[in-house]
C-alpha cells in the first residue's frame, strides 16, 4: 500500500489547523455541514497556502512549480475554463519545467504582463535554458530581448513590409546594427541599464 498524501496544519479559510492523511488510489470524499470549511481543505485553497501544509514530496513539487510562474493566488478548486489566456499558459509551462531536451516556443508571452510577473517569466526561460531546453520566444518586449542570448531582428516593417534578417546576433550585435529598428530601441534600453 502506498503512503498516504499527509495534509499538516491547514488553517484557511475557517479551518483551525487540521491535519490528516489522505489515502492514494481511492475515491476521497471530504464532507462536513454546509460551510463549515471542509471543502476549503483543497479546492478553496490558494497555491501559496496549500504549498505550506502539504507533506507529500511530488505534490510539494508541483505546487512549487506554481509558485515559481506567478499562480501563488491561484485556487487549486478553479475550473479550467475560467483561467485567463496568461494563467493557462503559465500551468502549462509549469508542467514543463522538469523536462529536458525540448523545443518551446512562445509568441508574445509578456503581453498583459505586470513588470513584476515579466520578471518571473523570465527567470522561468532560463531555468528551462539552464535544463537543456531550447527557448524561442516571439517578443518585442525590450527586457525579454536583452535576457537573450541570440536574437534574430525581422524587419524593416510589419506584415507585407516585413520578412528579411536585419540582424542577428548578441543582444549587443542587433543594439549595434544602424539599420535595425529594434536594435535602437535596443541600444537605448541597453545605455540605460548601464
Amino acid at each position: 500500500m502506498n503512503a498516504p498524501i499527509q495534509v499538516r496544519g491547514a488553517r484557511v479559510h475557517n479551518l483551525k489547523n487540521v491535519s490528516v492523511d489522505i489515502p492514494r488510489d481511492k475515491i476521497v470524499v471530504v464532507t462536513g455541514i454546509s460551510g463549515s470549511g471542509k471543502s476549503s481543505l483543497v479546492f478553496d485553497t490558494v497555491t501559496a497556502e496549500a504549498h505550506v501544509f502539504f507533506e507529500e514530496t511530488e505534490i510539494r513539487r508541483r505546487l512549487g512549480m506554481l509558485l515559481d510562474v506567478g499562480l501563488e493566488y491561484l485556487p487549486l478548486g478553479q475550473r479550467l475554463d475560467s483561467l485567463s489566456g496568461g494563467e493557462a499558459q503559465r500551468i502549462k509551462l509549469a508542467a514543463e519545467l522538469w523536462k529536458k531536451g525540448r523545443i518551446y516556443i512562445m509568441d508574445e508571452p509578456t503581453i498583459g504582463l505586470h513588470a513584476a510577473d515579466i520578471g518571473k517569466l523570465l527567470r522561468i526561460i532560463e531555468r528551462l535554458v539552464a535544463s537543456g531546453n531550447t527557448v524561442i520566444v516571439i517578443e518585442h518586449n525590450l527586457d525579454v530581448i536583452c535576457r537573450a542570448d541570440w536574437v534574430i531582428d525581422i524587419g524593416p516593417g510589419a506584415g507585407k513590409r516585413g520578412g528579411a534578417v536585419v540582424a542577428q546576433g548578441t543582444p549587443e550585435t542587433v543594439a549595434a546594427c544602424a539599420s535595425s529598428h529594434t536594435g535602437r530601441y535596443l541600444k537605448t534600453r541597453m545605455s540605460r541599464r548601464g
